[in-house]
């Protein structure tokens, strides 16, 4: 399936996304107009049917368009899911990890491993396991006030779930790349002790 959708030519401060641009591309770089079309696509009923199926967060997409995000007036950069009404805590992320990659997940091994493909993050060879996550962000009057890291770690003895979530703290580097360094150093001290 080709999963690469059109870039409307409309330039956006993140030069990643200016671009045609394909799942795993739009998956690393966190393309939001991407993420729009998408959801768009799907449609607010199918949507809903997902989210209450993977009780994820409160499940609320009752702001569709994400006007409740002051950040950004853009249609193409808002959403529910972006500082609106979806809400998730980091053990609510870590539930969800757990409900699509656990051993009663609802998802076909197939639908698992692209994911996977797409999701790993870190190979940790020597002391034999996978590390896979995704990063995300969150901006109020353009000062991030969260960013984390969720994912899990897979090893023979099975998989780890995680989420790690750092909260505002001005005058310091927030952003998701830190959240997945610090999750990533975790996990693996965690494996290697």
């Amino acid at each position: 399936m080709d999963s690469t959708r059109t870039w409307s030519g409309e330039v956006f401060w993140n030069e990643d996304w200016n671009k045609d641009i394909d799942f795993s591309e739009a998956f690393h770089t966190s393309c939001v107009w991407y993420y729009r079309q998408i959801v768009d696509d799907i449609g607010k009923d199918i949507m809903q049917k997902e989210l209450n199926n993977l009780q994820y967060g409160n499940c609320d997409i009752s702001d569709w368009e994400g006007r409740l995000n002051t950040n950004n007036q853009n249609r193409a950069l808002t959403g529910f899911w972006i500082e609106s009404s979806l809400k998730i805590s980091p053990k609510e992320q870590v539930d969800v990890m757990e409900h699509i990659f656990g051993a009663h997940s609802d998802y076909s091994e197939k639908s698992q491993k692209e994911l996977k493909q797409v999701m790993l993050a870190s190979k940790q060879e020597e002391i034999g396991i996978s590390i896979y996550g995704k990063t995300g962000m969150g901006k109020t009057d353009g000062i991030v006030v969260d960013a984390w890291f969720t994912g899990f770690a897979e090893s023979p003895k099975g998989n780890l779930y995680f989420c790690v979530r750092l909260g505002r703290t001005d005058n310091k580097n927030v952003s998701s790349a830190v959240a997945k360094e610090i999750a990533i150093q975790i996990v693996t001290d965690y494996y290697k002790n």
